[in-house]
C-alpha cells in the first residue's frame, strides 16, 4: 500500500533528504510531496519526481507522514500548528530537526488532542549521509507509530534505531552530538600542539580519518550495557585496563611536550585524570 509523504524543510540536510524519498518513491511504495519557502529547492525537488504543495496545511490534508526537518524548535511548532488545524486522526509527524529534549514530548501531547502521532527522528551522517541514504536515524516514540513510518525512516537512512519512547531520538541525538563537538574542540588542541611542534596539520588530519577508519574512533570503546564500574572479572577490565596504561603513557608524553612548546592543552590534561575511571576502572586510591 503506497504511503504518501509530505516533507518540509528544503535546507542543507532537508533538501538531500527529500530528494532522497524522491527517488525512493517505486522502490519504497511511496508518494512524495514537499514545501518550502524558497522557490529553488522545490523546482530541484520537483524535477526528482516529488509534488510541489501550496501550503504546510495543503500538505498535511493529504499526507500519511509528515516529515519536519526545519530550524529550531519554534519553527516545528509553527509548522506542527499548521499541520494540526487540518490534519486527520491518520497523520504522522516525524520532527527530524535536532530540538530540546523536552520538546518532542510537549508537542506529542498537543498533537495527541488532535488524534495525531509525533516521532522525534533527528538524524546524524550530514548532507553527504542524506543524498546516499546512508543517515543514521534515531528515533523516539511509540511502537505503532515507529511501525507506521518505518518504511520511511529506512528510505532515507542505512541505519534506523528506535531508541525508546517520545523525546529519546532527540536525547540520543544530543549524547552523540556532545562526543562531536568535544572530540572537535580535542582536535584543535591537538593541531595546536603539532603546529608547535612544526608539523603538517593537513597530514595530521589524513592520519586521523585513516586510522579512525580502521578503529572506529571513540565509538570503539562504545560496546558496553552501562557505565558502572567494571568488575575485575569482567572481560572489559583486561581491555580497558591495557587501554588505559596506553592512553596515560601517551597523553602524558604528549602532555610533557605541550608544556615544553608553551601549548595550553586544558583537555588532555583533563582526560589523563578521567580517563580510566571513564572507562569503569577505579580511580586511583579507590579499590
Amino acid at each position: 500500500m503506497t504511503t504518501t509523504v509530505g516533507f518540509v524543510g528544503l535546507g542543507n540536510i532537508g533538501k538531500p533528504m527529500a530528494l532522497r524519498l524522491a527517488q525512493q518513491q517505486e522502490a519504497a511504495d511511496l508518494e512524495v510531496w514537499v514545501y518550502d519557502v524558497a522557490p529553488d529547492p522545490l523546482a530541484e525537488a520537483e524535477r526528482a519526481g516529488a509534488r510541489v504543495a501550496e501550503s504546510v496545511a495543503a500538505m498535511a490534508a493529504k499526507v500519511d507522514v509528515l516529515c519536519l526537518m526545519v530550524r529550531d524548535d519554534d519553527q516545528v511548532r509553527e509548522v506542527l500548528g499548521e499541520a494540526l488545524g487540518v490534519a486527520g486522526d491518520r497523520l504522522m509527524v516525524v520532527i527530524h530537526s535536532t530540538v530540546a529534549p523536552h520538546t518532542p514530548a510537549e508537542l506529542a501531547t498537543t498533537a495527541s488532542r488532535h488524534g495525531v502521532k509525533v516521532l522525534d527522528a533527528p538524524v546524524s551522517g550530514g548532507a553527504m549521509g542524506a543524498s546516499d541514504g546512508s543517515l543514521a536515524l534515531m528515533v523516539g516514540g511509540a511502537d505503532e507509530a515507529f511501525a507506521a513510518a518505518e518504511p520511511v525512516l529506512r528510505a532515507l537512512g542505512s541505519k534506523v534505531v528506535h531508541a525508546g519512547p517520545i523525546g529519546s531520538g532527540t536525547k540520543f541525538k544530543l549524547a552523540r552530538n556532545m562526543m562531536h563537538f568535544i572530540a572537535f574542540t580535542a582536535a584543535t588542541e591537538a593541531q595546536r600542539l603539532a603546529e608547535a611542534a612544526g608539523l603538517s596539520l593537513k597530514d595530521l588530519g589524513d592520519v586521523v580519518r585513516h586510522t579512525d577508519a580502521i578503529t572506529g574512533g571513540p565509538g570503539a570503546i562504545m560496546h558496553r550495557e552501562t557505565t558502572a564500574t567494571l568488575d575485575p572479572a569482567d572481560f572489559w577490565h583486561g581491555v580497558f585496563t591495557n587501554v588505559t596504561s596506553l592512553g596515560v603513557k601517551d597523553l602524558g608524553f604528549a602532555i610533557d611536550l605541550a608544556h615544553e612548546l608553551g601549548v595550553d592543552v586544558p583537555l588532555a590534561e583533563l582526560a589523563i585524570e578521567r580517563l580510566g575511571p571513564g572507562l569503569g576502572l577505579p580511580a586511583e586510591g579507590e579499590h
